[in-house]
C-alpha cells in the first residue's frame, strides 16, 4: 500500500512539473468557470471560452480527437451561453427544473447515444474504458446545454459526470487532470445548493409579488 502510494505521489509531482504554462491557465480559468456559473455570474462563459480555446488546442497535439472536439463544442457553447445570458430578459434569466419523467427520457435517450457511438467506433478505437469515455462525452454535451438555460437539475449530471471523469482520469494516469474532476465535484455540489438558494428566492418573491397583486386588484374593486 506505501509504495502504491509513493508511485502515484511520484507520478503526480512529475506530471504537476511537466504542466505547461497553457495548461495551467486553462485549469485555472475553468475552475472559475464552475466558480462564476454557481454564482450565476455571466464572466462563467468569457472564463469558459479561454479555457476552451487552450484546452482544444492541447488534446489536439497530444492526438485526442474525441476530447477536441468536445471542447471545441464548449468552445461554441460558451460564445452561445454568454449571448442567451446578456440578451435574456430578467424573467427568462431565472433558475428553472425539469419534471422527473422528462430527465428520464433525455437519460435514456443520452445512453442510447454513447451505445451507438460506441458501436459505430468501436471496431476503429481502444475498447479499453470506451464505453465511460462515450456516456461522459454524451452527457457532457446534453449538461452543458443545461447551464446555458439555467436548469438546477444540471449540477446533478455534473457530479455524476465529473466522478466518473475523475474515475477515467486516474485510470488513464492522468493523475492532475482526475484531482481537478474531484474539485469540480465539490464545486458541483456547491453550484447546486447556490442555484437552489436562488430558486427558492425567486419563488417566494413571486409568490409576493402575486399577493400584491390580488390585494391590489381587491381594493380597487372595493373602491
Amino acid at each position: 500500500m506505501g509504495v502504491v502510494t509513493a508511485e502515484f505521489f511520484t507520478d503526480f509531482v512529475g506530471q504537476l512539473a511537466a504542466t505547461s504554462p497553457a495548461e495551467w491557465i486553462a485549469v485555472v480559468l475553468a475552475m472559475a468557470y464552475v466558480w462564476f456559473a454557481a454564482q450565476q455570474n455571466i464572466l462563467c462563459w468569457p472564463s469558459a471560452l479561454v479555457s476552451n480555446g487552450i484546452y482544444t488546442v492541447i488534446f489536439w497535439s497530444v492526438s485526442l480527437p474525441f476530447h477536441t472536439v468536445l471542447n471545441a463544442y464548449y468552445l461554441v457553447m460558451a460564445i452561445y451561453g454568454w449571448i442567451k445570458w446578456k440578451r435574456a430578459p430578467v424573467e427568462d434569466q431565472a433558475v428553472t427544473t425539469w419534471p422527473v419523467i422528462r430527465h428520464i427520457f433525455c437519460i435514456v435517450a443520452l445512453v442510447a447515444v454513447a451505445q451507438s457511438l460506441i458501436w459505430l467506433v468501436g471496431d476503429q478505437l481502444d475498447n479499453a474504458h470506451l464505453q465511460l469515455d462515450a456516456l461522459i462525452t454524451v452527457f457532457s454535451v446534453f449538461t452543458t446545454v443545461l447551464v446555458a438555460h439555467k436548469v438546477l437539475e444540471n449540477w446533478l449530471y455534473w457530479i455524476v459526470i465529473d466522478i466518473a471523469a475523475a474515475y477515467l482520469y486516474f485510470s488513464k494516469g492522468l493523475a492532475l487532470t482526475g484531482c481537478l474532476f474531484v474539485i469540480y465535484t465539490a464545486m458541483a455540489v456547491y453550484g447546486y445548493i447556490q442555484w437552489s438558494k436562488t430558486r427558492k428566492q425567486g419563488s417566494h418573491e413571486s409568490s409576493a409579488t402575486v399577493a400584491d397583486n390580488l390585494e391590489s386588484t381587491h381594493q380597487t374593486g372595493a373602491n
